[in-house]
């Protein structure tokens, strides 16, 4: 397993799918629950784009993470427009790229 809790790239890329889901099948049953409530909390903003700036280096992998705390804190910004789906399933896209090697591949 690698340092961001996925398979190494020598795994097998489907075994984290759901049983019988097809690999080109979107991951619903892992998404978590649209009906969440995520009330406008200014400090909580801050605080978590404070750690984004914090984490954000010259690694991909520090990019990456810095970008979904970011994504995260616009569940709590009243200005925001994502859910906790759309975070989801952004990141999990973005992992099977880098699982794949690139998006240049």
């Amino acid at each position: 397993m690698s340092g961001d809790g996925r398979p190494d790239a020598g795994g097998d890329a489907d075994a984290d799918a759901a049983p019988g889901a097809d690999s080109e099948e979107v991951d619903w049953e892992m998404a978590p629950d649209s009906d969440a409530d995520f009330p406008a909390d200014p400090e909580r903003v801050a605080f978590l784009r404070e750690i984004a700036d914090d984490i954000y280096g010259e690694s991909s992998e520090s990019r990456q993470v810095s970008a979904i705390l970011y994504r995260v804190s616009d569940l709590y910004d009243p200005d925001g427009d994502t859910s906790p789906e759309e975070i989801y399933l952004n990141v999990r896209h973005i992992m099977d790229i880098k699982a794949q090697g690139g998006i240049d591949r």
